[in-house]
């Protein structure tokens, strides 16, 4: 397979392993350029894109611009908080205004589910999610995938542990459709009321007692507890489920066996995770970071290709 099988990254769903898998080769590739001296290639000197960031980032902001800048692609970033949107102006609106100034690609992050599929019917771009409401969060999917395969050498067969607020998180549910695409055993640990009724549709195992879970896997995807997204008490209290929930060494040490950690950041040091293991060899925090960028450069790459051919 030399191209994507779609015109936009809206979704895990929407991807076939194959593009997966190029991706994958693709990042690879990107991966070495990053690491040279001169980490610019002028694959996209022609090709402008849109940052439309309608809820706070850093992390996924940041890496995206960078992975358009080594790219050398042009750049505009759009902040909401000072846009005509909070004077009424229609997300559509916003979009075609910046589409007329000639822009060929928009990276948005929208606290609405479905945002990205309803603007890429509407506009006449590509469109990347880079995060909607609760919903999907691709391109952290596809870098979590991609440094799970660089650490183990394969993910097909391997045991991925997904703990925490399974209910509130964009990046669980694209975590599972990723790892399910790539072969790879799927389980979700946290308290019953974080774990969405619907997951057991998605052939995912379901465990509340972490040790066990633990016990289980070979890969231990730590998420934070998005109290942001909260109306309502999910549990006691923090320290509760700290005991409960929490990954520390101490923990770690009953297992006898060496697990990879992974978080797609920002982390509560001391809640789901403590600041020994977030700082230990075990932990592939920073990879995931630097893949993160590399894998963006092939997502914005690729799509690129495809909007070359219209």
């Amino acid at each position: 397979m030399s191209e994507l099988s779609v015109n936009h990254l809206l979704g895990i769903k929407y991807l076939k392993k194959e593009d997966i898998a190029l991706i994958f080769k693709t990042a690879k590739h990107f991966k070495e350029v990053i690491n040279r001296p001169i980490k610019k290639v002028p694959s996209l000197r022609d090709v402008t894109i849109a940052n439309l960031f309608f809820e706070n980032s850093t992390r996924t902001r940041l890496s995206f611009e960078l992975a358009e800048k080594r790219l050398s692609a042009d750049v505009v970033n759009f902040s909401a908080a000072s846009s005509s949107v909070k004077k009424g102006e229609t997300l559509v609106d916003t979009v075609n205004n910046i589409l007329a100034m000639k822009v060929d690609m928009v990276v948005m992050r929208h606290p609405n589910p479905g945002a990205g599929i309803f603007l890429s019917k509407q506009v006449d771009a590509s469109i990347i999610n880079a995060g909607d409401g609760a919903h999907e969060h691709p391109t952290q999917a596809l870098l979590d995938a991609f440094s799970i395969q660089e650490e183990l050498g394969d993910i097909a067969g391997k045991k991925v542990l997904i703990v925490g607020d399974i209910l509130h998180s964009r990046v669980a549910l694209s975590n599972i459709y990723a790892l399910q695409k790539m072969e790879a055993e799927v389980m979700v640990c946290g308290p019953n009321t974080l774990i969405p009724k619907h997951l057991y549709k998605l052939g995912v195992k379901i465990e509340t007692n972490l040790d066990q879970a633990l016990a289980w896997c070979d890969v231990a995807n730590m998420l934070r507890v998005q109290n942001e997204r909260m109306d309502v008490n999910y549990f006691p209290s923090t320290k509760e489920y700290v005991k409960q929930y929490g990954l520390t060494k101490k923990r770690l040490e009953k297992l006898n066996k060496e697990l990879v950690i992974m978080h797609p950041g920002p982390i509560n040091r001391g809640v789901e995770l403590s600041s020994e293991l977030a700082d230990s060899d075990q932990a592939i925090i920073l990879d995931q970071v630097e893949n993160g960028v590399a894998v963006r450069m092939a997502v914005i790459y690729l799509l690129a290709a495809k909007i070359k051919q219209l």
